[in-house]
């Protein structure tokens, strides 16, 4: 086991309180360090360089819209949900690496290739925006709690 019982109790216990407003932090820093490096270019960026972004906020989105039942048990009779379930996950996780190779080709395209770049902010920080929204996702895919007394289908109250 390569995580002490220490950790993974301590996981158990305070993940499902704090991990979903962790995950909202990282989401909302990933934002603040493009708006970050959007203001303080010197000259406009373009609409391109944004996607990433945009494409890492949808992979986002499709990562959560899975519930983690349907990707535990595998039941002979329930007509794919199974394999519909793995298939949504796959895809969002090709959605997820598009977004990486896509911020990182604008990092090399725009920034570290062209010479006489004098400020390749907007390029680390759309890298490091893309890299903390999909460790959002990730964040609070494991740390959501389903609850069944809620009128969420499935999904507790945060």
């Amino acid at each position: 086991m390569l995580v002490s019982p220490q950790v993974m109790q301590f996981w158990e216990d305070k993940a499902k309180t704090y991990g979903p407003g962790l995950a909202g932090a990282l989401f909302g820093g990933a934002w603040w360090f493009w708006i970050d490096a959007c203001s303080a270019s010197g000259t406009k960026v373009p609409f391109v360089q944004y996607l990433p972004g945009f494409v890492a906020t949808l992979a986002l989105i499709m990562i959560n819209a899975i519930r983690r039942e349907e990707l535990e048990s595998h039941d002979p009779f329930d007509e794919g949900v199974f394999c519909r379930s793995r298939f949504w996950l796959f895809l969002s996780y090709v959605v997820s690496f598009a977004s990486i190779v896509g911020s990182v080709a604008v990092l090399l395209s725009q920034y570290a290739l062209k010479p006489g770049v004098e400020n390749p902010w907007p390029g680390v920080a759309g890298l490091c925006q893309v890299t903390l929204i999909l460790a959002s996702a990730l964040l609070f895919f494991v740390s959501r709690t389903p609850s069944s007394e809620s009128n969420y289908g499935g999904y507790g109250a945060f």
